[in-house]
């Protein structure tokens, strides 16, 4: 399905040969100093605006920037000359890397990248230093992801009382993560309007606002009606899921998915071995369609995934196909 990016990056002057760097006769900073806020809500803005980033990812890389211009501010939180400089972006990144794990790093460098890119297009620098920031090699095979097996999904779905309020709204979100693969983002985001019953199916609002439809199941139809039927109060917000606390707003954010999904594993007393609770069920429907038989292109379907690579990485978790072609080791005899 072909979607469209809400991205209008202008067009600046200057040569645009591969290898080439833009560059501008003039800059901001020279001019005037600016606000520590008002620069950074036009870098959300930016990133909302013209790169048309999802709310987590701008959440994360306003995280990482705004750290960044604070220690390149002034006690009056003007931002200080030096802040539009790579080379002072370079210094930040080393100090701010010690004791923090690969993850955070590799955020930490792409939000500074991004930051660096914008001072260029918004005229803030005179040439685009963005390529001059360290990337951080992350290798996307070198682990094999977390997942839930069927046995423990079917547990935290038995676990959940659907007598009550919190426990129906909760009961069909964790259908949704294990039955269609959504992300927490993916959930938070859903309306009223976006269930479409006649047709069976859901909408969603994927990463970099790609819209998409995937089957409403039958259990988890019947699920979503009990909620509205019987517990979701007649509010103005079309937000589908409300908060458990202010009953009349929809949830605060994918954060609040992860609160659910963990306090689901307590009540089967599972503590997984990493972060991104939402995600392992993600990660279970992927690793079950491929021990059923499932191609490739057939969980990225699902998973709606745009990379193969993604894709790839469940290939690692069919341990008993690998254990079938695996020869005996050590060999009788020494050979090899």
């Amino acid at each position: 399905m072909k979607h469209t990016r809400r991205s209008s990056r202008r067009q600046v002057p200057g040569p645009t040969a591969h290898g080439a760097s833009t560059s501008r006769p003039t800059s901001k900073q020279s001019r005037q100093p600016i606000n520590l806020t008002t620069l950074h809500d036009q870098y959300v803005a930016y990133l909302r605006d013209e790169k048309g980033l999802a709310k987590n990812s701008i959440l994360v890389y306003s995280l990482h920037t705004r750290n960044y211009l604070a220690t390149q501010s002034s006690k009056r939180s003007q931002v200080l000359q030096s802040a539009f400089d790579v080379n002072t972006m370079r210094a930040h990144i080393l100090d701010y890397s010690q004791g923090r794990s690969s993850e955070y790093i590799r955020l930490m460098t792409v939000s500074l990248r991004s930051l660096c890119h914008f001072f260029f297009l918004h005229g803030y620098t005179s040439s685009d230093s963005s390529e001059a920031i360290p990337r951080f090699r992350k290798h996307r095979l070198a682990s094999v992801p977390n997942y839930l097996t069927p046995e423990q999904v079917e547990s935290v779905l038995g676990a959940t009382d659907r007598s009550t309020r919190t426990g129906s709204r909760d009961y069909a979100i964790l259908l949704l993560l294990a039955r269609l693969g959504l992300r927490a983002s993916e959930v938070v985001s859903l309306t009223l309007d976006d269930i479409r019953w006649r047709s069976s199916e859901v909408t969603i609002h994927g990463k970099g606002q790609v819209v998409e439809r995937v089957p409403l199941l039958s259990d988890i139809g019947e699920a979503i009606a009990a909620y509205l039927r019987d517990f979701r109060q007649d509010v103005p917000t079309r937000r589908l899921f409300l908060s458990g606390w202010v009953t009349h707003i929809g949830l605060s954010g994918p954060a609040t998915i992860g609160h659910i999904v963990r306090r689901a594993f307590a009540r089967i007393k599972f503590k997984p071995s990493s972060r991104g609770a939402s995600h392992l069920f993600r990660h279970g429907l992927a690793t079950n369609m491929i021990r059923q038989g499932a191609s490739m292109a057939q969980i990225a379907q699902v998973m709606r995934h745009r990379s193969e690579i993604t894709t790839a990485t469940y290939a690692k978790v069919a341990f008993e196909d690998l254990r079938a072609v695996a020869r005996p080791w050590p060999i009788v005899g020494g050979q090899s």
